[in-house]
């Protein structure tokens, strides 16, 4: 799962890459439709990539993304970059995996509490 191999950027990228639509407020207006229009074009994007998985850096972008995801049958596991790096550590638990992919649920998990 981790390594260069693994990755798949989105094009456009960086300063060029689009907006998921969900900042701003916009994810908390009231204007659904409108909101999950704007992110159509984000959710092509990302389809486009064919990759499993697409982390979002901030908790609007992922709930923006994951309903894009929903509605537009992306089909693809939206999680946050700190689930991730919890995850490499080994520190991630158990009620933190929902929006995981089955590929990634069962991965090991250190429990502290469990040391004891």
């Amino acid at each position: 799962m981790v390594g260069e191999e693994n990755f798949i950027d989105m094009v456009p990228n960086r300063s060029n890459n689009y907006c998921c639509g969900g900042g701003g407020g916009f994810l908390q207006s009231g204007y659904k439709n409108e909101r999950l229009e704007y992110g159509r074009l984000k959710d092509a994007q990302i389809q486009a990539t064919g990759a499993p998985y697409c982390i979002a850096g901030c908790h609007n972008c992922h709930a923006q993304i994951h309903e894009l995801s929903e509605q537009y049958g992306g089909h693809y596991h939206v999680v946050h970059l700190w689930t991730m790096i919890c995850l490499s550590l080994g520190i991630l638990g158990p009620n933190e995996r929902e929006y995981l992919g089955d590929d990634l649920k069962d991965v090991l998990v250190f429990h502290p509490e469990s040391a004891m």
